[in-house]
């Protein structure tokens, strides 16, 4: 059987079999599913970490440089996502994607997010300048946070597949973690929403901003600056 002939038979497999779905209450590991269409369906809150201008770190820094600060940063978000409980579920380049579920999930996801900003600042930027004196170079990053209700199916071949994540939260995360890094953490109105008051405000003062996403029918978002000291 040639290529062509492989891919339009599993192709035409996949638009023609009945999905068999079930809920669950945690993340899922990929052995957990079949290849065939076998989901399982959650509710989740998901959060991307992105380091902003990777482009122009690549180009104008050396290979080695580059990979510190992608190490460093990527380090600091793993190790600050599993102590909030938190699922790391995937790493792309110089981002990171983790998925929380249970309840609250809201909270511990954006309380990820302003210890990544304080680990970025008080941490990587610090020890980066300590060996690079003379480096102008300042890590910059962005998280975005969304949730919502996720269908988790196992994608690709025999050995080489993984989990993709359908729903809204997986998709608004990642295009939240893509603005422009005036603000370091972006949430929807719904993680907004679903979050608590220590996270929303610090003696007083509001910690969020509200904001327009003019590229998805005008929705209000929430951007903060603020970080959460890691002890």
């Amino acid at each position: 059987m040639g290529l062509k002939s492989d891919l339009d038979s599993e192709v035409a497999t996949i638009f023609r079999s009945v999905w068999s779905e079930r809920d669950g209450e945690k993340v899922p590991e990929a052995e957990d599913l079949k290849l065939s269409n076998d989901a399982v369906k959650l509710k989740g809150t998901v959060l991307y970490a992105d380091l902003a201008d990777s482009t122009k770190l690549v180009d104008e820094h050396t290979k080695q440089f580059a990979a510190e600060i992608y190490k460093s940063f990527l380090h600091c978000a793993a190790k600050i996502i599993r102590a909030e409980g938190g699922t790391i579920t995937a790493y792309d380049g110089d981002r990171i994607m983790a998925v929380y579920v249970g309840d609250p999930k809201n909270t511990p996801a954006v309380r990820t997010a302003l210890k990544i900003n304080y680990a970025l600042q008080e941490i990587v930027a610090p020890a980066l300048k300590k060996v690079y004196t003379d480096s102008t170079y300042v890590p910059n990053h962005v998280v975005g946070i969304d949730t919502s209700d996720l269908f988790v199916a196992r994608t690709g071949v025999r050995g080489a597949n993984d989990l993709v994540w359908v729903g809204r939260a997986a998709n608004y995360a990642a295009k939240l973690a893509s603005l422009p890094e005036k603000y370091r953490t972006y949430i929807t109105k719904a993680v907004y929403d679903g979050m608590k008051d220590d996270v929303k405000t610090s003696e007083g003062k509001a910690m969020w901003t509200a904001l327009t996403w003019n590229n998805f029918d005008n929705s209000t978002i929430y951007g903060s600056t603020w970080r959460w000291r890691v002890d």
